[in-house]
Parts: C-alpha cells; structure tokens; sequence
C-alpha cells in the first residue's frame, strides 16, 4: 500500500541506498582506473577514466530529478542524462579502442620478434 505521505514518485530507501551505491562505485572505479594507469605508465587509461565522466554527469541527472521529485520544471534534465547517456557511450567506445590500439603489437614489433626467433 502506498503511503500518503510521500510523494507519488518517490523513490524507496533500497532504491535511493542503490541509486547513491551506483554513483560512488562510478566515482571509485573512475578514480581506480586513473591510478592503473598511473602504476602501468600507461596514459591511454587516463582516456577511460576521462571517457566515464559523461555518464557519471548522466547518473546525477538522473538522481537530481528523483530528488526533486520527478519535477516539471526539470524535465530538461531526463533529455540531458539521455544525451549525456549517449556522450558516455561514444567516448567509452573509443577509450576502450584506443586502450585495444595501444596493446596491440605494431607491425615492427611482430617482425623483430620473428627475426630474433628465427
């Protein structure tokens, strides 16, 4: 049964402890991301951590118009998470490209390699 109190759109105590738990592991993921990179020396990494940003902006889109209960006046911010959602997965796209670039082994690499082996 629902209770009077609330709003109708509110969210539940589970659903908001999931919605703020999301959040936090992006941040802590992004920040774990940027520090691999670090360790490795590998600066395409730095391009992931960057590249997560947009859907961190579009998960606090999202958990601002919860908060303001579903409210009118910040309809534009269902169309900014949508874009930013969109934003997110291009530049995710292409991060985790250039990391798969960077991996490969370039065409001297390979033809070293099978002079020495022989």
């Amino acid at each position: 049964m629902l209770n009077p109190l609330l709003p109708m759109h509110a969210l539940s105590i589970p659903t908001w402890m999931i919605h703020i738990a999301s959040v936090l592991e992006w941040i802590a993921a992004i920040w774990l991301i940027w520090r691999y990179g670090q360790l490795q020396g590998d600066r395409t990494w730095y391009g992931l951590s960057l590249a997560m940003l947009p859907a961190l902006a579009s998960a606090m889109c999202a958990c601002t118009w919860h908060f303001f209960d579903n409210a009118q006046e910040l309809d534009w911010l269902v169309t900014a998470q949508a874009a930013l959602t969109v934003v997110a997965n291009c530049t995710l796209c292409l991060a985790a490209w250039q990391i798969w670039r960077a991996a490969k082994p370039s065409a001297t690499n390979r033809s070293e390699t099978s002079a020495t082996d022989g």
